[in-house]
């Protein structure tokens, strides 16, 4: 049996506002796996469990660069909030984006390799990081970047410096920076129904399937209530079917479509998404410090 500890707690019910011995629960039942955990609780609690999800942990910014046609949204992590408003570590994002979008690295590696000078270090991208670790005394990584440079317009949308959006569109610039903004409220995880990733489908369907057994109605009736929390799921996670920020009673594609304006594409990064910070569980290690005594 997995061991359940009070960090592994803390942490499902900073993601679910759950009630902590409902978290507990759900981790037992779950032999530890957070993932199956958050499963459980949805299926037990309904939406409660996921009104937190969205937090994040993990600092740093978005930084973006346009020029034309081309451009690119990068995400740099660091350790603390503090650093993130570093004016050396603001200027090595921006530097950062503007070479993704200038040479078109193929992965993180090959933009570390590229020529920088700030702060007097250098040559490269990689030893500006360096040097900027040694004088700021911080940690810090390039996490991620995606690049535009297929012809159609640019929008890009920054909510301070932790949400970042780019928008490949074709048509008006004016619609085409409200759907960045939108997808910087909504948080879209693709354009269209379509192109939800299966993973996510499967997920929501598992968790539809297990809340449709419960009600204790017939199988073809859990059949329809499955695929029809299935199919609303899809249409709040695609952006051309949510309801539109600034008019709720359209959807994005409905007032794309009034705006004669087509979107390509988009790119949507929030600081720390995804990324868990490091969480001691100080209780077990004092624990762990007392039995090596008594041992001794």
């Amino acid at each position: 049996m997995a061991v359940i500890t009070a960090s592994m707690v803390a942490e499902l019910r900073a993601k679910t506002d759950a009630p902590m011995m409902e978290c507990k629960k759900a981790l037992t039942e779950a032999e530890g796996d957070m993932g199956r955990a958050e499963e459980i609780l949805r299926v037990k609690l309904g939406n409660k469990a996921g009104k937190a999800a969205s937090r994040v942990t993990a600092e740093g910014v978005v930084a973006a660069a346009v020029d034309g046609s081309t451009g690119a949204l990068i995400e740099i992590n660091c350790e603390t909030d503090f650093v993130s408003k570093n004016d050396s570590f603001l200027a090595f994002a921006r530097s950062c984006a503007q070479l993704v979008a200038a040479h078109a690295p193929a992965d993180v590696a090959a933009l570390s390799a590229l020529p920088l000078d700030q702060d007097g270090f250098g040559p490269t991208v990689e030893d500006v990081r360096k040097g900027l670790i040694g004088k700021i005394g911080e940690n810090m990584s390039i996490r991620r970047f995606g690049r535009y440079a297929g012809g159609g317009r640019l929008a890009n949308y920054l909510h301070g410096t932790r949400i970042g959006v780019m928008v490949e569109f074709d048509g008006d610039e004016v619609a085409a920076k409200d759907v960045a903004m939108h997808v910087a409220a909504m948080k879209p995880v693709s354009l269209s129904a379509s192109e939800v990733p299966a993973d996510l489908v499967e997920r929501e369907r598992r968790v539809a399937a297990e809340k449709a057994a419960e009600s204790g109605k017939p199988a073809e009736i859990v059949q329809r209530m499955v695929e029809g929390s299935v199919q609303k799921f899809l249409k709040e996670v695609s952006l051309l079917n949510q309801s539109f920020v600034k008019n709720d009673k359209q959807t994005v594609e409905q007032m794309l479509k009034a705006a004669g304006t087509i979107v390509r594409g988009f790119t949507l990064y929030v600081v720390g998404e995804g990324i868990e910070k490091k969480t001691d569980d100080f209780a077990a290690e004092v624990a762990a410090q007392v039995a090596a005594a008594k041992a001794l």
